[in-house]
């Protein structure tokens, strides 16, 4: 990994020694970010465009004609930039997208634990109307310490519940 950033940085330090007035790429995949990233932080103005955009000339079968073909394009002025937002914002952006696919597989792992223990028989939706909230934790942790709730519990810490959260009276002596 460290060679190939170091290419990068190469690549930029090079063409910015050219001082063009924009370089253009493709938008291939993801194959693009990198050397945008790394033009990005030397200061040199790359624009991605629209693959689509660029072939419409058939017969061009090589990255070397592509390559000519799109300096032609830009330099008519007949290729338009892609949006990239800034630096930060992409990486606010890979933030939140981060985020939103944990909380997925947060919410993924909560349905797949409530569909175990309805298969099991355990039916903690009766007892409490958070499933995934502190009283069914403890309930649950109660039940793999093989501390089963029963209805002639005494207290409510025996069904594995705070006394103040305890929804279903169990038949306590008091």
């Amino acid at each position: 990994m460290v060679v190939f950033k170091r290419d990068r940085r190469a690549l930029a330090e090079w063409v910015r020694g050219f001082d063009p007035e924009v370089v253009v790429m493709e938008s291939t995949g993801i194959y693009w970010k990198s050397p945008y990233a790394a033009l990005e932080r030397v200061g040199v103005m790359a624009w991605v465009v629209n693959a689509r955009h660029a072939r419409n000339v058939p017969g061009r079968k090589t990255d070397l004609s592509d390559a000519q073909w799109l300096a032609t394009l830009a330099r008519a002025g007949l290729l338009r930039a892609s949006f990239i937002p800034p630096a930060e914002i992409r990486h606010l952006r890979l933030i939140a997208r981060q985020r939103q696919k944990l909380v997925g597989m947060l919410a993924a792992e909560k349905n797949r634990l409530h569909k175990v223990l309805t298969d099991a028989g355990i039916r903690l939706n009766v007892l409490v109307s958070d499933v995934h909230g502190a009283s069914a934790r403890a309930m649950i942790k109660a039940l793999l310490a093989d501390a089963p709730c029963t209805q002639s519990s005494t207290s409510p810490a025996a069904c594995g519940l705070p006394a103040k959260n305890c929804s279903k009276p169990c038949n306590r002596r008091n």
